[in-house]
């Protein structure tokens, strides 16, 4: 199985992204979620076969989600305080 997907960038988090089919477009994201998203940004539009290698998510499982519910949501990478801390230590270190 093999899609083309539009992707779009959250504008209300950086690291939140939605994959849909390029032929439906947004089409079948609730609205609901689209007011949690906020304004959807294109970033690009790709051919996603399961073998793809993705950096945050399974290229097999994003084509599952689109074929059933019409969308994938990637969502930011979950940081926890005690490492949000080193790295803010980190970076006053590099400065």
């Amino acid at each position: 199985m093999k899609t083309v997907c539009d992707i779009y960038r959250s504008s209300r988090d950086d690291e939140m992204y939605l994959y849909v089919d390029k032929r439906e477009g947004l089409q079948r994201v609730p609205e609901k979620l689209l007011e949690l998203f906020g304004q959807p940004r294109h970033v690009m539009t790709m051919l996603l076969t399961p073998e793809k290698k993705l950096g945050r998510a399974n290229a097999a499982k994003v084509l599952d989600e689109i074929g059933e519910r019409g969308f994938y949501l990637q969502m930011p990478p979950v940081v926890d305080s005690e490492m949000s801390g080193i790295a803010a230590q980190n970076s006053k270190l590099q400065r």
